[in-house]
């Protein structure tokens, strides 16, 4: 079994710290919120609450995906909600996180590279996504998903 992602952001925090790179208090705040941002959004991805992550967001939020009925650019929280209502009717029962690859982060981005699992229309998928949040003050302004589908799983 992975390790929560909160334990996997940890060590990676550490890491980078440890690696003898300074962080900068910009993007230590990028960091924390994004994480959070992580956090509700593997929950929700999980259990269908999305209202976490949604307070998160500012109210000039944009999101963008790469497909669908959501592809390109949607503006605004009720849309977001839309979104996520979405992703959760789609892989009913949930969506789950197998493993964090990856976190990457700047000054005002955090992209998360993880591996997911569950099954889409009741068919069984994997998946490989990356996510990257912007990040203004203590909320998240955008959004952005991209990934290179494992397809579904045999």
């Amino acid at each position: 079994m992975w390790q929560s992602s909160g334990e996997v952001l940890s060590n990676t925090v550490l890491v980078y710290i440890e690696s003898g790179v300074k962080m900068t208090q910009d993007s230590e705040n990028t960091l924390k919120v994004a994480r959070q941002a992580f956090e509700n959004l593997t929950h929700g991805m999980a259990t269908g609450e999305w209202e976490a992550l949604l307070d998160m967001f500012t109210e000039d939020f944009t999101l963008w995906f790469p497909m669908g009925k959501f592809h390109g650019l949607n503006v605004g929280k009720e849309r977001a909600r839309e979104f996520f209502q979405y992703v959760s009717e789609s892989f009913s029962p949930g969506l789950n996180l197998t493993s964090l690859d990856r976190v990457t982060s700047s000054e005002t981005t955090a992209v998360f590279e993880f591996q997911d699992e569950g099954l889409l229309f009741g068919q069984p998928y994997k998946n490989r996504v990356a996510v990257s949040f912007d990040v203004r003050g203590d909320k998240i302004c955008s959004y952005r998903e991209y990934f290179g589908s494992d397809g579904k799983s045999n």
